[in-house]
């Protein structure tokens, strides 16, 4: 039987130590797949007849991947920020080749 509680839709959810907090999303296919396991989780929040213990469980869940996917937003903002971010010591430079004379 599988802990997964989002794509086995006969079990119950088990409590998993480290299910609340997720561990880093540091990769683009990290963060996509927590947000189709969110998706999932909210699909399984509205449509099934959970117990209480159940809903608590897979809410849990979800609070877990919802804050591990902010904090990979709040990181690859800070890197937008970072490469985007005009210093002002740097003199501009021409991009591409340099026009002939």
């Amino acid at each position: 039987m599988s802990n997964n509680a989002a794509t086995d839709d006969n079990a119950a959810p088990t409590p998993d130590p480290g299910a609340a907090e997720p561990a880093a999303i540091t990769e683009p296919p990290q963060f996509e797949r927590a947000m189709e396991e969110l998706e999932a989780l909210v699909d399984r929040l509205e449509g099934e007849d959970l117990t209480l213990e159940e809903s608590l469980l897979v809410f849990e869940r979800g609070i877990g991947l919802t804050r591990a996917c902010q904090q990979a937003l709040d990181a690859a903002e800070q890197r937008v920020r970072i490469l985007t971010e005009q210093s002002e010591t740097a003199a501009p430079e021409p991009f591409g080749d340099k026009p002939s004379e």
